[in-house]
């Protein structure tokens, strides 16, 4: 039977990723602190908060997605040293405590792969962004480490992207004026939705990437690639 974890996947784009795949999937396993809105008879939802509760045993898993992370957006004399402390926690000390817990699980899986998330922040330098830009670096780090350490029973892979239509997003998109600048940032003239995402996941964690690992995927419609 083919399984996927998914931490963090009843929002934003946990969510899109959980409703992209449940047809590709005999099970998708969805671990977070929030029940997912949707039912499906190949979705199976666990309540658990990755950083102070034990997380459920499984057995067996082809792949795992590590969704959870921040957007804490500070000058560096507002940014607290728990303010660093708590972002490296969501998105690095969770995805760590999640790749050691099910890492037996994945190698009894058939061609498992890990999917990671960054953000361009890590790559292009953007003002009020020291927290979830160290934090994020760290993810790139892990996933090219991993990438090797567990080559070539399991790949590992991230997704670094650039702003997206979530929830998590929704302070820098709050209004049409705030929505058409950060269209006219991007060389593209547009910035992500969830489904996009979630397809490059789905990507990441088929056969048809069998050949990728430890690589960073720049979604950033054009943001960090392009100077125009």
């Amino acid at each position: 039977m083919s399984r996927l974890i998914i931490i963090g996947g009843s929002k934003g784009i946990g969510k899109a990723i959980v409703e992209a795949l449940l047809s590709s999937y005999d099970e998708i396993i969805n671990i977070s602190r929030t029940a997912p809105e949707e039912s499906h008879p190949n979705l199976k939802h666990y309540s658990c908060d990755i950083l102070t509760e034990e997380l459920p045993d499984i057995e067996e898993a082809d792949g795992l997605v590590y969704c959870p992370g921040s957007i804490n957006l500070k000058p560096i004399d507002r940014l607290s040293i728990d303010d660093f402390k708590n972002d490296f926690e969501i998105n690095v000390i969770g995805a760590v405590k999640a790749i050691q817990k099910y890492l037996k699980a994945l190698k009894n899986g058939n061609k498992p792969s890990i999917v990671l998330f960054s953000t361009v922040a890590a790559k292009l330098g953007m003002p009020y962004h020291a927290s979830v830009a160290v934090s994020k670096s760290a993810i790139e780090g892990l996933t090219k480490s991993l990438g090797a350490e567990l080559a070539p029973t399991i790949r590992v892979n991230a997704i670094a992207p650039t702003v997206t239509d979530t929830e998590l997003a929704s302070k820098l998109l709050r209004n049409e004026r705030m929505i058409e600048n950060m269209n006219e940032r991007h060389p593209l003239k547009k910035y992500l939705q969830p489904q996009e995402v979630a397809d490059m996941a789905g990507f990441l964690l088929s056969e048809k990437a069998a050949s990728l690992s430890g690589q960073i995927f720049e979604m950033d419609c054009g943001i960090v690639s392009f100077k125009l």
